[in-house]
């Protein structure tokens, strides 16, 4: 975890909501637990609940809204490792993009789908990765059972709901363990969604300067909800190479 006077940067792990749902059973969150000891924290940005990894909280009413400002302003870089059901190859591992807009399924919330008349502008760039060892904590035998599946590198340019695994589904990829988008098959390769925000680049709201943070990856933990661990565990920084 990075802290600051202005912002702190977490680790989410999967199966936690990022801040809390309605009724009693849905209020433990990220945003409840980091509250607990930064009463102060504020939210900027979300992660699905099956989605682990990197999350900014303010700690000042201006650093949320200079880290919002550079969110719209499309500043923020993240990047995403997802475990897909088949095999979806990029020519050579290079990005390839989807640009399909995007909406709220009404008749069938909380899905999204495409929809090139009432959807709102969604780019996501993607690649296939060869080897699992690009990315730390993929161990094998890490997908349950062990079927036909792809490594995929993501980065989103805009910020839709849903919108990695809406546009992974649209080619016919969905990303294992997704009990909204995948089918029978889909849900056995998994029990979690295997997403990961494992890369994070933004403007430092007070300084300007360009921060960098790194996650590994932990698919290969599947047995039920991690221990909350972000505030024992330090990001390593490094930069981030994009399309």
């Amino acid at each position: 975890m990075h802290q600051d006077a202005h912002l702190i940067v977490l680790d989410k792990p999967a199966n936690l909501l990022a801040v809390p749902g309605r009724g009693e059973k849905n209020h433990d969150s990220l945003s409840v637990r980091v509250q607990a000891l930064f009463p102060e924290a504020l939210i900027v940005h979300r992660l699905d609940m099956g989605t682990s990894g990197l999350l900014v909280m303010a700690r000042t009413l201006e650093a949320q809204r200079r880290l919002g400002d550079a969110f719209a302003r499309r500043q923020v870089h993240k990047r995403y490792v997802a475990i897909v059901q088949g095999e979806l190859q990029s020519p050579e591992e290079a990005w390839q993009t989807i640009d399909a807009p995007l909406c709220v399924d009404w008749p069938n919330r909380p899905r999204s789908k495409i929809d090139p008349v009432h959807g709102k502008p969604s780019v996501t760039h993607w690649r296939s990765v060869a080897e699992p060892e690009a990315f730390p904590g993929l161990a094998e035998g890490f997908l349950r059972p062990a079927v036909p599946h792809s490594i995929i590198d993501l980065e989103p340019v805009t910020g839709r709901s849903h919108q990695l695994r809406v546009h992974l589904q649209s080619l016919g990829h969905p990303i294992a363990g997704d009990l909204l988008y995948g089918d029978a098959d889909n849900h056995a390769m998994a029990p979690r969604l295997l997403l990961h925000a494992y890369a994070l680049s933004l403007p430092h709201p007070e300084t300007g300067a360009l921060m960098h943070w790194h996650c590994p990856t932990h698919f290969d933990l599947l047995d039920g909800l991690p221990q909350y661990r972000t505030l024992q565990v330090p990001l390593a920084q490094r930069g981030l190479d994009r399309p």
